[in-house]
Formats: C-alpha cells, structure tokens, sequence
C-alpha cells in the first residue's frame, strides 16, 4: 500500500471539498473555507497538501461554499476555486480532514474511505466519474459511495469547534518535528527543559525575564515575534508572525497563536486565529478566537462548570453535548468585547458581535448583534460595522477588500431573521 503522499503522481487531479457538516463549525467557518482553520502551526490545508507533498497548485481544486468562492480565490489564488469537473481520475480530500501523518492507504483501487459517517476520502478513474455524472461534489461522492462501497478511514475530520482545541497541543508536537529546528535558542533566553524542544526564529526579540518552559512539549516562536518581560510560556505552543506577547504574560500549554497578534494576561489551550488582540489581563481558556477580534481588558471566559459537568455548546441553534468538562468560548470574526466582559461556559459569539459588560453573557450571541445588560440589539448597523472593520484592518496595514466586503453583505442579510428573532424575545423578557 502506498501513502497519499506518494501516490498523488498517478492521478491528475486532487479535488479539496467541503460538505454539509461544515455549518457545525460556526461561526469559525462562516467567513472561511473549513480548511482555512488553524490547529497547531498551520491551517487543516497546509497539512492536507503535506500528504500531497510535490502537488502542482494547478492540479489542487477548492471547492467551497458558493458565498465565500470569491474570498477564497483572493485569499488562495494559486489554486482552482469551485471549477472542478469530474473528466478526470481525481482523489477527494474533505476540507475538515486532520492529517496528522497517519498513513492513507491507496494502492491504485477505487476507494470511498468514510469517518464518522462522512467521506473522508476517495479515489476515482475518470470512467467512473463518467458514469457517476454531473453535480456537486458531494452529489458524485454519494453515488461513488452506492458504486464502490466504502472503507473505513484511519484519519481524523474535525466535526465540531471544540475538536480544534482538543487536538492542538497533538498537533503542535507532530509539526514541530516535521520541521525539525529544534535547538535554536538566543543564549540570555531561560529555558526551563530540553533546548532541543525550542526553536527562536533568528528575527525574534526576547527580552530579559523570558522564562520558556519545555518539560511538557515543544515551543516555536516565528518570525518577527517580539516577547516582553516576565512572561512565562509553556509548551506545547505556538506564537506565530509577528505577533507581540505582551509583558507579564501567562501562555500556558495547548495554545497557539496565529500571525500579528498581540497577546496578554493568561491564555491556555486556545487557538487565536490571527490579527487579533487580548492586550490585556484575562482569562483565556480552551477557545477559538477568529481573525480581527478585540477583547478588552479584563475579558475573561469559562471553560468549566461549577458542577464539573459536560459542556453543551449551542451549534446552529440547538445545544450540542460536547463530552468534554473543559470548553471555552468560540468567537467569530471581528467580534469586540468591553473592558470587563465575562464569556459564559462554551460561549458562541457570532461575527461582527459587540459584547458589553456586565453581564455574564448568554451561551449563544447571534452574528452582528450588541449584547448590553440582558438586552440584544441591532447596534449600529453593518455599515458602522464594516466601517470600524476598516478602520481596525488599517491599523495592521491590511484593507477590507470588495470581496469580503461583500461576503459580509450576504452574511447579514441570511442571519437577518435569526438576529431578529433574538432581539424580539429578548425585549420582551425585559418588558
């Protein structure tokens, strides 16, 4: 049997797609393709292509949901974006597959490989395609799976927000000794462990107090990362490009930190997606937080019961067991909380949200609502809303570009009546 990685040659086309499951992994999916999200140092694609290793990007096809084609193309523009047809042998990859290096077993045959009821991946000749017809990608793969039958997949899908925390400290480990930089450590940096478990970009400045502690797993610290007095990190963990750790800072284990971020008070086993800030004191924990979101000082989440019970996180309006005691918030994109804002035990916070103190919030927040003192509203509106995107994109160098713009457009026009809804009941509960 032949790894993935080594089999791609034989075929002409590897096709990238999301499925129906993808709309449980809101609001982190609903302004990204499901590959786009990160765990450990990288996103779900970069690990995907890892099994493809030597792929052209002219044989990648992405296919995504139709409202975020445009973005994607933007974003990925070396790739296909929703072009795919089914006139050649192709492998299909599910954008919410975990590649964690496991081997993936095609020898040539025609395969459906299935997890938790989804197909996780698959092969097919151009002849069956043929015969499998015209449609949408998960249109042909249902009738491969009636024509080939299926197998079950070793590999792992994320099928829930919290699946992405769960395996982050894993998967920080497993990329860490793929890229195998271990040992590079500026003399003055205390470490506390093995130095072979730490890699300091060259560009990165450490200041004094520094304390990194290895015993538990690896710490990677990219470039132009900058890391400020008395800070202690711990591993596993990632802090990505660029991104400031602020002075006195506590990153625990589990957490990673995507690109220009600016990071203070105690964060532990979160993933912060990019361009975002907890300059401040608070508590962290167990979280998703997206790109663009600013959480003010003192913002603070649960992420764990008083009666040490599981969690339920609301998904798609309906509360979801998680089977894990330890779930914190999962925040949308460009999402602001006020000073002193507390995040209720498995938080859902919809994009473009405003959350103000003092109340502890409810479990689920609707995208581009305002939560103030038990009453939701529609604040300002999404022209505000966009207009203070701009202005908090422009601070990094970044533009709001057309398309996002109107990605962002379409999203709050499709959760017009959800928002509404919220906003009706919850005036009358105040009434």
């Amino acid at each position: 049997m032949k790894c993935l990685g080594e089999w791609w040659q034989l075929v002409v086309r590897v096709c990238i797609f999301e499925d129906e499951k993808v709309t449980d992994l809101h609001p982190l999916t609903m302004t990204r393709a499901a590959f786009e999200l990160r765990i450990g140092m990288s996103s779900l694609l970069d690990k995907i292509l890892r099994m493809v290793k030597g792929v052209k990007p002219s044989e990648v096809h992405l296919e995504v949901r139709g409202y975020l084609a445009p973005v994607v193309k933007m974003r990925l523009p070396e790739y296909k974006v929703n072009e795919y047809k089914p006139v050649e042998d192709t492998i299909f990859i599910n954008a919410r597959l975990l590649y964690a290096g496991e081997e993936v077993e095609l020898s040539g045959e025609e395969v459906v490989a299935v997890k938790d009821g989804y197909v996780a991946y698959a092969y097919a000749k151009k002849s069956t395609l043929e015969k499998a017809g015209e449609g949408s990608v998960t249109e042909i793969l249902s009738r491969l799976r009636g024509e080939l039958g299926t197998k079950e997949a070793e590999t792992r899908l994320i099928n829930w927000p919290w699946d992405l925390v769960k395996y982050n400290a894993e998967m920080i480990r497993r990329e860490f000794e793929w890229r195998g930089k271990g040992g590079v450590v500026p003399d003055k940096v205390e470490v506390v462990g093995e130095k072979d478990l730490v890699y300091i970009d060259p560009s990165v400045k450490v200041y004094p107090y520094v304390v990194i502690d290895a015993e538990e797993g690896p710490v990677y610290i990219d470039a132009g990362a900058k890391v400020f007095p008395f800070t202690y990190i711990q591993g596993p963990t990632y802090i990505g490009e660029k991104t400031y750790i602020m002075p006195c800072a506590r990153i625990r284990e589990g957490c990673s930190i995507g690109p220009v971020c600016r990071v203070g008070g105690e964060v532990e086993e979160s993933i912060i997606h990019g361009y975002s800030n907890k300059y401040h004191d608070g508590f962290l924990g167990h979280a998703y937080v997206g790109q663009w979101v600013n959480l003010g000082a003192i913002t603070t989440n649960s992420d764990l019961k008083n009666d040490y019970s599981e969690v339920q996180v609301f998904i798609n309006g309906k509360p979801v067991n998680t089977g894990e005691l330890k779930v914190g918030a999962f925040i949308g994109d460009h999402v602001k909380t006020s000073i002193g804002t507390y995040l209720n035990t498995g938080a859902v916070i919809g994009i473009m949200a405003n959350v103000l103190a003092p109340d502890i919030s409810p479990k689920y927040i609707p995208p581009f609502t305002w939560y103030i003192k038990g009453v939701f509203s529609r604040g300002y509106g999404l022209r505000r809303a966009l207009r203070t995107a701009e202005t908090m994109m422009s601070r990094r160098g970044v533009k709001l570009t057309e398309e996002e713009r109107r990605m962002y457009e379409y999203l709050y026009e499709v959760t017009r009546k959800e928002r509404e809804e919220y906003i009706r009941r919850s005036r009358r509960k105040k009434a």
